[in-house]
């Protein structure tokens, strides 16, 4: 789908958050220098560790990668507006009625990623790039009881894990000189994660029933994902910049539904004090499409059943430190750590929001 006038503006205001000048990355050949010591390798030769595809690799490199990224969610929100549990029970129509309204509430979800990744650059303009994933989910509940009013009859947690979708991609150069860099990455996203996940939950006549689980809950999309981006990176002295769109675009449908678009945009700055060390900061804006269609096997009153309840915009602000190791066994070898929080939120609700979100990874190149 395409992008509205306010969301067009909050794209060019990201964007507009970097300068147009840059320098290239380092990779971790290791080049002598007049005095007979090993060339530095720069922290910021690489962009902050929540950003994918950010940079290529010369002709026969490879790269191992592995990312831990951890959300935390608590609380409910229509559009910018947080609302409570008893507020959604009284007002928000549940669309399998009956019951009339929603009956159980979402309260708090964490989710954990572990991001397993290759990279191989197959010629200097194109670098092949593979991701698999082990995800884990748990979502906490709140059950009120009977058909109306506020009694909390009790409480329950869904879980969900194993492997995830799976990405391949190539990144292909634009153009590169000794000041900018620019990429393009085609992507695809395999249907690799599981969609029929199923737990128990507690319903509001008490009963405790195997079913399968909402969308939110399963591990993968069930379709075949395109994956456009395109990547521009620079640096300049101590400090490196860069931006990013990334697009996730669903093809057909999976047991009668598809989840929402996504477009993605992301802008950061780096400052690297001495060569092995840099901090940096992310901006990153998110639209997500509602749920298209419905899986006819889940039809609870609860809101992450309801395909509408899902998607939205939002904007999140991320700080970030890379380490890379200069010299013995450690040399090369980077570390690489990202914390983020929310600074706005316009969610298709009742949604739970979200609380921040961390990522840690370690990449090493050949």
């Amino acid at each position: 789908m395409f992008l509205n006038n306010k969301k067009i503006i909050c794209v060019a205001i990201l964007l507009f958050n970097i300068n147009i000048l840059a320098d290239e990355n380092h990779n971790n050949i290791e080049f002598n220098i007049d005095n007979g010591e090993l060339k530095p390798i720069n922290a910021s030769g690489h962009a902050p560790i929540g950003v994918m595809g950010e940079h290529m690799h010369k002709k026969s490199e490879w790269m191992a990668s592995y990312r831990f990224q951890h959300m935390s969610m608590e609380g409910n929100r229509i559009g910018t507006n947080e609302v409570s549990p008893e507020f959604i029970v009284t007002n928000v129509a549940n669309r399998f009625s009956p019951p009339a309204t929603l009956r159980v509430v979402p309260t708090k979800m964490t989710m954990d990623m572990h991001m397993f990744g290759a990279m191989y650059a197959a010629a200097d303009w194109l670098t092949l790039m593979f991701m698999g994933m082990y995800i884990e989910k748990s979502m906490d509940h709140i059950t009120f009881q009977g058909g109306s009013g506020t009694t909390r009859r009790g409480t329950f947690t869904t879980t969900s894990s194993g492997i995830g979708d799976t990405k391949v991609s190539g990144m292909f150069r634009i153009s590169k000189n000794n000041t900018n860099k620019v990429h393009i990455n085609m992507g695809l996203s395999l249907p690799t994660g599981d969609t029929d996940k199923r737990d128990t939950i507690l319903t509001p006549g008490g009963a405790r029933n195997n079913v399968v689980l909402p969308y939110g809950m399963q591990l993968g999309s069930g379709t075949f994902d395109i994956l456009p981006e395109v990547t521009y990176s620079g640096k300049i002295d101590e400090l490196s910049w860069g931006a990013q769109y990334m697009g996730t675009f669903r093809i057909g449908d999976h047991k009668g539904y598809s989840l929402g678009d996504i477009h993605q945009v992301t802008s950061w700055l780096s400052y690297q004090p001495q060569p092995s060390v840099s901090i940096s900061t992310r901006l990153a804006y998110k639209n997500e499409d509602k749920i298209d269609g419905i899986d006819g096997r889940i039809s609870l009153p609860v809101q992450t059943a309801d395909p509408d309840k899902y998607g939205g915009d939002t904007i999140n602000l991320y700080f970030g430190l890379n380490l890379v190791g200069q010299t013995g066994a450690l040399r090369g070898h980077r570390l690489a750590l990202e914390a983020g929080i929310p600074v706005h939120q316009d969610l298709n609700g009742p949604q739970m929001e979200t609380d921040y979100t961390i990522t840690a990874g370690w990449q090493f190149a050949w």
